[in-house]
């Protein structure tokens, strides 16, 4: 892989694993706030299914860099800065009420599905073994957070303003999740990931009509253009204050 192609890749990576991880812890703090007991259970299992796809990928960059597997992913969760990491905005904004919370975690959930769908035919084997496998998981996770949605969307009428509400307050921030990762055309090129495209509409398939006619929710009709993933809220910053204090204190531990 040449350095260009390298460089690219290693971007489409870290988008891919900041993604997995900053949902992921916001997620995990949902443990014991949960509406009912058997949902704090399985949100809790959901929060550290998407903390394990985030470090299979940083495995893989770890792989990329020639770096200990073993000891990589923890330096760069542990040590970078928030303007080196490449999550979406929308995974790092707090998690507001329950309603909020199932639908970005299915709008994500959705995207990731079909992504992961066409990442599974990747020619670079490493990454085509873990979308399989992340698959699997994932498939559970939509249709999961699927039936949140739709039971909330069509419950009282308070339950499906709450939604709407979560709606209007998520797609600002669609257009920076889906949009492609700088040079990802030609990592499609060379066969390593999928064009945008490919998926953008298998998800635009799925997730249009099922929150417009299923739900009865009315999608907002402006998206603001998406923001490079270099650009993050200050909500990042405190997360990663939280994630990060312990193993800065002790570099050197071992846990």
């Amino acid at each position: 892989m040449d350095s260009s192609l390298l460089h690219d890749f290693r971007e489409f990576l870290f988008a891919l694993a900041d993604d997995e991880l900053i949902l992921g812890h916001r997620a995990s703090e949902w443990c014991g706030h949960a509406p009912v007991l058997e949902e704090d259970i399985a949100f809790a299992n959901i929060a550290l299914d998407e903390i394990g796809h985030a470090a299979a990928w940083y495995s893989i960059l770890a792989e990329v860099e020639g770096q200990d597997p073993d000891l990589y992913p923890d330096q760069l969760v542990y040590f970078r800065s928030a303007e080196d990491f490449r999550n979406a905005q929308i995974v790092e904004l707090p998690n507001g009420d329950w309603a909020f919370t199932m639908l970005r975690q299915y709008l994500f959930d959705a995207a990731e599905k079909t992504r992961l769908a066409a990442l599974k035919r990747s020619a670079y084997q490493p990454v085509a073994q873990v979308a399989e496998k992340m698959l699997r998981e994932e498939l559970y996770h939509e249709r999961h957070t699927r039936l949140w949605v739709l039971r909330l969307s069509r419950g009282t009428e308070e339950s499906h303003r709450r939604m709407q509400s979560a709606l209007e307050a998520c797609w600002p921030y669609m257009a920076q999740l889906l949009a492609p990762t700088s040079g990802l055309s030609r990592l499609a090129g060379a066969g390593v990931a999928p064009e945008a495209q490919t998926w953008l509409a298998n998800w635009q398939a799925t997730v249009l009509p099922f929150l417009e006619t299923e739900c009865g929710l009315i999608l907002p009709t402006e998206i603001p253009p998406a923001l490079e993933r270099s650009v993050h809220t200050p909500h990042l910053r405190v997360i990663l204050a939280e994630m990060q204090s312990l193993p800065r204190q002790e570099p050197e531990a071992q846990w």
